[in-house]
């Protein structure tokens, strides 16, 4: 568990009188599929406060907008408002500064919350007196691939060892996904870094714990999340993922992990060990074919087991495919973040690098 430093004296859990209320941030952008769901669980919240739901479309063109402004037609406390950018971190940005409340919690469109999400998530902010709260993700996926791509978002081989991915205890750790902020901390911040299309939950976290504040983990605190449906649109996330990573250790070296650095060495090792085999020949061939051989039995390895854990053993002949392309992937993006940010020139304000 990351930050392990001891708890600082917890408040009186607060009573029905005293729950402060809240503003749900929702960006979204072609949503269609999902949205009604997603903006419905949190309109069935069990919060004793008052709750709205700022709803922050990218301009979408699948008809999510109809739905949310249907949504809002039936439920004041659901409103639509528009982020020409179609960007995440400034959607988010824009729902912040139109937030009426004072704690403002993170959903996304395409995840939907438990019932006592919001409930859960502002006694224990107020209870640890934390800067940030959030909790796990339950990983979903639609059809065969889909499901399979559910289940290596589960495996720690797949995507590592963080907190939120299924940790049984609660805690301190660097960062959660969908969290709980105090609004008027997260306007004194800048809000979220628009420079970066991805890790702009990770890269606030690490601002606000490098001022002094800390990020509560809680697995009580639930959302299911849904899953890309195909291998495609998995590769285009995981390597923007890598990509903005470097960006965000270009920023704040000090937030790199050792998790982070595991998807690079193995792509630097594909790519080194081909070349030193190409160009030696010989015992080097044997030698990079053994080691593929040696990642290929543990992708397998971890497939078993990820497939028995989750149940899913339909799942399991795609799963060491799903492995190797979030490892290639990310590993990849990370090095051409590498050479964009910490190679070449910086680039120019409002060159659109990032859009």
């Amino acid at each position: 568990m990351s930050d392990p430093a001891s708890p600082p004296p917890t408040a009186a859990a607060p009573t029905p009188a005293a729950w402060p209320a809240v503003s749900v941030v929702m960006p979204m952008r072609n949503e269609a599929a999902l949205v009604a769901e997603a903006v419905g669980a949190m309109r069935r919240q069990d919060y004793p406060g008052e709750v709205e739901i700022v709803c922050v479309d990218g301009m979408s063109s699948d008809g999510t907008r109809d739905i949310v402004l249907a949504l809002a037609a039936a439920d004041p406390r659901v409103r639509l408002i528009d982020s020409p950018s179609g960007r995440t971190p400034n959607a988010m940005n824009l729902g912040i500064r139109a937030a009426r409340h004072p704690l403002v919690l993170r959903m996304d469109a395409h995840a939907v919350a438990a019932p006592d999400y919001a409930r859960r998530s502002v006694a224990a902010l107020l209870e640890h007196d934390a800067a940030c709260v959030g909790g796990r993700w339950d990983i979903v996926g639609r059809g065969a691939v889909g499901g399979a791509i559910a289940v290596a978002l589960t495996s720690p081989f797949g995507v590592g060892t963080a907190t939120w991915r299924g940790s049984s205890e609660a805690g301190w750790t660097d960062t959660v996904p969908f969290g709980l902020w105090r609004r008027d901390r997260l306007l004194a911040l800048g809000g979220f870094d628009e420079a970066l299309t991805r890790n702009q939950d990770y890269e606030l976290n690490y601002r606000l714990r490098a001022g002094g504040g800390r990020v509560w983990y809680d697995p009580a605190i639930r959302a299911t999340y849904h899953a890309r449906k195909g291998l495609r649109a998995l590769a285009r996330q995981y390597l923007q993922y890598g990509f903005w990573k470097a960006r965000v250790m270009r920023l704040h070296p000090g937030s790199t992990r050792a998790r982070h650095l595991v998807a690079p060495a193995f792509v630097a090792a594909l790519v080194i060990g081909a070349a030193l085999a190409a160009a030696l020949g010989g015992a080097w061939w044997g030698l990079y074919l053994g080691g593929i051989g040696l990642y290929c039995i543990a992708a397998i390895t971890a497939a078993v087991v990820a497939a028995r854990r989750a149940g899913r053993w339909g799942a399991l002949p795609l799963l060491p495919v799903v492995f190797a392309l979030l490892h290639v992937t990310w590993g990849a993006g990370f090095w051409m973040g590498f050479i964009r940010f910490w190679v070449l020139p910086p680039p120019r304000p409002g060159s659109g690098v990032g859009a």
